[in-house]
């Protein structure tokens, strides 16, 4: 498997994986943490629903999104947009609450709610006077 770097045009790097016949990218994600949750926006345009896998498993979340080519059979006069798959996985040092992660996919952005379990929750200790 080898890998190549490009430079996008606002200067960052993207990560491009070619793996068999398939490129594959790694997509871009915001973590927002709350009291109750860690939310993970991803960008993941061209993914449908149908092709988005979302894992959680050994305290790790996989996101896999595979996204079917576009103008196929047609010659490309000039091309930017780049077809391949997505692939992403974080470690997740909090204690999650499994069954109740929650996904959205919406615009090609990608929303994971995990709820944080009960027992790491932040709890307020009331302070009793005599």
């Amino acid at each position: 498997m080898t890998e190549m770097i490009r430079k996008e045009s606002d200067g960052n790097l993207a990560t491009v994986e070619r793996t068999r016949n398939t490129t594959t990218y790694t997509p871009r994600f915001d973590i927002v943490e709350t009291e109750d949750e860690l939310i993970l926006y991803g960008d993941l345009p061209g993914v449908a629903p149908e092709n988005l896998e979302v894992r959680f498993e050994n305290e790790h979340v996989i996101v896999h999104g595979r996204v079917d080519a576009r103008h196929e059979g047609r010659e490309h006069i000039y091309a930017e947009y780049g077809i391949g798959d997505y692939y992403r996985e974080f470690r997740i040092n909090e204690a999650v609450d499994a069954a109740k992660i929650e996904a959205e996919l919406k615009d090609g952005v990608l929303t994971l709610h995990l709820p944080k379990a009960e027992a790491i929750k932040p709890k307020r200790i009331e302070v009793k006077s005599e």
